[in-house]
């Protein structure tokens, strides 16, 4: 991808723009310039299928001047917008503050129908059919591209209809996933563990806090390197930890997949996750009405 943003790129672009607009012109100027020579019965002398005679008339005056408009235009365009590889136009256009403008005036103009939501606690707002149904319609458009229309999640998007947490189901840490977003980070812990053998043995030993099927002389040979281990984010109990988006492992929701092999991959890789914060696309009292929404979705 870096071949894609050097300098060569816009010059480039500079070139095929402004030389198709010059060779219009000079297309133009060159035909103006030429004579029309024809006989005596305005043809070019030029005849097809024995009656067919082709005409030599010079271009008519409105279609020129319509012509010389559009190059004139053109120039005016890309000296206004963004159009000739990095230069930003004298207007400074661009999409981003285009889309910014827009939002701000649609939230604007909404603010009237969220205002009275504003002053409801979020219990109260998640019983009003008006805020769920509006709340429903945000969380479309935004939100169920990762977890999903019914809000189900699917492998590494939670599920937001169950009570399992990362960090916290109350209404304020739901408001505050929604504002600010979530980074969760698990490093990749194999070399802390030790050996392939070791990794199995804490493997078997997490699989047995959720009473999945597991090798229960392995469980007990990995409970002490997951107490030093994996504890400090995990609990020594294995119940995780909201603060730092620890998962619970004594239940049997699996954000990544379930079983001994996913266990090892994620003790061998790691993962990121992220979910972006919204608080420059929603407004307040936006955000107010989701919050209601997610959390009625698994409180009710």
């Amino acid at each position: 991808m870096n071949d894609f943003i050097n300098d060569f790129w816009p010059m480039f672009i500079n070139v095929i723009s402004l030389g198709g607009i010059l060779a219009c012109a000079l297309l133009l100027w060159k035909t103006s310039k030429t004579k029309v020579t024809k006989s005596k019965d305005g043809t070019s002398g030029h005849v097809w299928d024995e009656d067919l005679k082709e005409m030599n008339n010079p271009l008519p005056v409105w279609w020129v001047r319509l012509f010389a408009i559009t190059i004139v235009f053109s120039l005016v365009y890309l000296v206004l917008y963004p159009g000739l590889g990095s230069y930003e136009g004298q207007l400074g256009w661009t999409k981003n503050k285009q889309y910014d403008k827009e939002i701000a005036e649609a939230n604007k103009a909404l603010e009237p129908i969220y205002a009275k939501y504003a002053a409801m606690s979020i219990e109260d707002l998640s019983k009003n059919e008006d805020a769920k149904g509006i709340g429903q319609r945000l969380f479309l458009n935004s939100c169920a591209q990762c977890h999903g229309s019914d809000a189900r999640g699917s492998r590494g998007f939670p599920n937001l209809t169950d009570r399992d947490w990362l960090y916290g189901g109350s209404p304020e840490n739901i408001k505050e996933t929604i504002i600010k977003g979530r980074m969760g980070v698990m490093p990749p812990m194999a070399s802390l563990i030790g050996n392939d053998d070791e990794i199995k043995n804490v493997t078997h030993y997490v699989l047995s806090l959720s009473n999945n099927q597991h090798d229960a002389k392995r469980a007990e040979l990995g409970k002490e390197k997951f107490t030093t281990v994996c504890a400090a984010c995990h609990g020594t109990d294995g119940k995780g930890n909201q603060l730092l988006g620890a998962p619970n492992l004594s239940d049997s929701i699996w954000l990544h997949g379930a079983g001994e092999a996913n266990i090892v991959k994620r003790i061998h890789e790691g993962k990121t996750n992220q979910m972006p914060q919204w608080q420059e696309k929603f407004s307040p009292e936006q955000i107010h009405v989701l919050t209601s929404y997610v959390w009625g979705m698994s409180n009710h």
